[in-house]
């Protein structure tokens, strides 16, 4: 065999060993995804049926994901507004002048502990409060309606349990003793039927003290009997003294009467927004027309 013979034969061999370990290699994976199914070690395990669960699966993956973040956006809202703060509007005038109607208050649900009446459509799932804590005379409180137990009301808390409460002359009286009250204004401005609008300055046995409204002397619940405020209840008034259904009323009158301690919902804290009688979601533009934002953020007395 010549040297060029031998050379060829050597080129032939290098060549019949190079096309041989290159079929012993694995199959190269690609960016396109086109590695032979059957070779499921070599393939990446990010890609292993990369096609498949995109169009299978994906679809369902994102719907359930969405429901998920509803459900739980949902479950978050309703812990928050039943252990923690619950927003109410006002819907009259009967806490004038610190109230007014179209105010959009946020009442803290933690202040007296928590009833059933603290759950959505208040369920019977238990009696009485839990983690239960006593009211300030003077709180602006919001209630069921003891009659329905439904409705929801606010008012003053004027009488606690032993308490005896009774307005003389126009002059609200706490356990025998007169209130101590100061006018502050008489407005030219009258009420719909003329009276006068008064304002006073009214000042509890603890010393709170917060403003009043009325129309003076001589009207309906200007002079009453006496209330004994038993134990587990409390008496509520309103602030526009002679324009509020309140705990004056007996319930068969059509009333408040005296509000047990289960239908206490949570202390008024804060006035977060406050639209003049008129607005509405409907009306854009009642929403700027109709806006008073000097009660914005007012916190509550």
């Amino acid at each position: 065999m010549t040297a060029a013979d031998a050379t060829v034969a050597a080129g032939a061999a290098g060549a019949a060993g190079a096309a041989a370990a290159a079929s012993s290699k694995q199959p190269v994976w690609s960016d396109a995804g086109d590695a032979p199914f059957e070779d499921i070690d070599a393939t990446p395990v990010y890609a292993r049926g990369k096609k498949g669960r995109r169009k299978g699966r994906s679809g369902g993956n994102e719907t359930f994901e969405i429901v998920k973040t509803i459900f739980f956006a949902l479950l978050i809202a309703f812990v928050l507004r039943v252990l923690l703060f619950q927003p109410f509007t006002i819907p009259s005038a009967s806490m004038e002048p610190n109230l007014y109607e179209g105010d959009y208050i946020v009442v803290s649900k933690w202040s007296y502990g928590y009833s059933k009446h603290a759950i959505p459509f208040s369920p019977p799932v238990f009696e009485g409060r839990i983690f239960a804590q006593e009211p300030k005379r003077g709180d602006i409180v919001v209630f069921k309606l003891p009659r329905d137990n439904r409705t929801d009301y606010i008012k003053r808390l004027i009488g606690l349990p032993g308490d005896e409460v009774q307005m003389v002359n126009n002059v609200l009286h706490i356990n025998g003793q007169p209130v101590r009250d100061v006018v502050i204004s008489e407005a030219d401005a009258t009420n719909m039927y003329g009276m006068p609008i008064i304002k006073a300055r009214e000042t509890l046995p603890e010393g709170k003290t917060f403003t009043i409204q009325d129309y003076g002397p001589g009207n309906a619940a200007d002079d009453t009997p006496v209330f004994q405020v038993p134990e587990g209840h409390y008496f509520m008034m309103g602030d526009n003294r002679d324009n509020s259904v309140d705990s004056r009323f007996d319930e068969p009158a059509g009333g408040v009467g005296l509000v047990p301690a289960e239908n206490l919902i949570g202390k008024a804290e804060i006035i977060l927004f406050s639209w003049s009688p008129g607005a509405s979601l409907w009306n854009p533009v009642s929403w700027f027309s109709k806006v008073r934002p000097s009660r914005f953020f007012t916190v509550l007395n």
